[in-house]
């Protein structure tokens, strides 16, 4: 059915139609003639406006449109590409590719606006994803088909752990990520398709990008296109997909700003009144079936450091862990920067993990809280002052602190030094040796940057010898 523009407001465009009205998530395609080629660009439906018009959001720049121009409507929502022919592309909200390569073709299309999982088709039992990240298995561990907040500023390590994280599940688990560019730095989006590429987990992910160059139509509905092409290969193919939003905060922004185009009133520091409607909507998707799983790692910036900001506080709601980043770890040298205190997951429970590993993240945890605690003692009177008791806590702790740090796959071509994969078992049993007194005659370099414990056993031996 084909309509006619009636007025155009930057992002914001209305449309008539006489004897047809596009149902509210619709898309509207019109062709726009922007220096001399052809231009497909898609509007959204968000309003009924009365008499046949319709008010929608402009998924890219509305340059070029012209009141009276035709918009057709297709009968459905934005459909995108979904399947194996999605992997090692890059993806813009729509469905087009961007990486300069071929239109993907003859590929199921899925709308975005899709349902989530039944309540009788979820899966009830809660179970650990090995990430072969020591710190993370052990303090903070993610849940299959959980959400997880990744915090930190910048240059910190946010996007290198997502990268292992894909490389990790690629050839750990032989499993496939996805991942939504939501409003972030475009060059930043450059650098890690081209990241991928060197690291060789291209083929294991598929990209899509709505980036803060543009309108807030596409840097909302981005994270919906992400999430759909995750879906296919959970529902369809059965596996367990790591899905990355970086950063789920520009969500909220972007439908923030929408919400303003279209006039509704703001709700509570100037956000949109459906906050939560839409974060909910958005987070119920990702979700474990009793076929397969998505898990879910999100960047959370917190404007103003400000905690209680509605955006990062309607994320909080969601997440199962946090993996928290500290720049003063980072400082140290030792990566990936997790701060081991700050971290949390509500899987951290006995009933789930089973006593063992509790025990030993917790002896772990309880020992360098110790040792921030002396921190101040040593600062002052030094270690000759503490009670054997403390010094022996001390020296564990800066052997954990060692041990927890890790060479990662996608940063060998920066370190030389080979990436480490450690299984959950030889994590738990390493820091349970520590924690045991049995490696007190090591010293704590022999930790530094090693995957298990026996390459750190190994690194003891080889440098005694010299």
């Amino acid at each position: 059915m084909i309509g006619k523009i009636s007025q155009v407001m930057g992002p914001v465009v209305d449309v008539d139609f006489d004897g047809y009205l596009p149902v509210i998530n619709e898309a509207i395609e019109v062709k726009v003639n922007l220096e001399g080629s052809e231009h497909r660009l898609v509007l959204e439906v968000a309003a009924h406006l009365g008499d046949g018009r319709v008010r929608t959001i402009a998924m890219d720049m509305s340059e070029g449109l012209v009141r009276g121009m035709d918009a057709t409507a297709t009968g459905a929502p934005i459909k995108v590409p979904v399947g194996e022919k999605v992997l090692g592309r890059i993806f813009n909200v729509i469905g087009e590719t961007i990486d300069g390569g071929e239109q993907v073709s003859d590929a199921p299309e899925w709308s975005i606006h899709r349902a989530p999982p039944a309540l009788v088709d979820q899966s009830t039992t809660t179970e650990m994803f090995e990430t072969g990240i020591k710190v993370v298995d052990l303090l903070a561990p993610y849940a299959k088909g959980g959400k997880v907040g990744l915090f930190g500023g910048a240059g910190v390590g946010k996007t290198v752990i997502i990268m292992e994280l894909i490389h990790n599940v690629a050839h750990g688990h032989d499993g496939l990520s996805v991942f939504a560019g939501v409003g972030e730095r475009t060059r930043e989006g450059n650098d890690l398709y081209y990241e991928m590429k060197e690291s060789n987990v291209l083929d294991k992910v598929a990209l899509c990008y709505g980036q803060m160059s543009e309108p807030p139509g596409a840097r909302n509905r981005i994270a919906l296109t992400g999430i759909t092409m995750a879906e296919y290969f959970r529902d369809e193919k059965g596996l367990d997909v790591l899905m990355f939003i970086d950063n789920i905060f520009r969500f909220a922004q972007s439908g923030s700003e929408m919400s303003a185009l279209l006039g509704r009133i703001p709700s509570a520091v100037g956000y949109q009144p459906t906050l939560a409607r839409e974060m909910g909507a958005l987070q119920d998707r990702i979700t474990s079936t009793k076929t397969g799983s998505i898990t879910s790692v999100q960047a959370v910036y917190v404007p103003a450091d400000d905690l209680t900001d509605p955006a990062p506080a309607s994320v909080f709601a969601h997440l199962d862990a946090t993996t928290v980043l500290n720049r003063k770890i980072a400082e140290k040298g030792i990566y990936p920067a997790v701060d081991p205190l700050d971290s949390t997951s509500r899987l951290l429970d006995p009933q789930i993990l089973g006593e063992e590993h509790y025990g030993v993240a917790r002896g772990v945890q309880q020992t360098l809280q110790k040792y921030k605690d002396l921190q101040d003692i040593i600062a002052i009177l030094g270690m000759d002052e503490l009670s054997e008791d403390d010094k022996n806590v001390v020296e564990r702790a800066r052997k954990i602190e060692k041990f927890l740090s890790q060479p990662f796959f996608v940063a060998e071509v920066f370190t030389g030094a080979p990436g480490k994969y450690v299984k959950l078992e030889d994590t738990i049993a390493g820091f349970k040796g520590i924690l045991a007194g049995d490696y007190d005659y090591m010293s704590e370099n022999s930790f530094y940057m090693v995957g298990s414990m026996d390459e750190a056993i190994a690194k003891h031996e080889k440098n005694t010898k010299k």
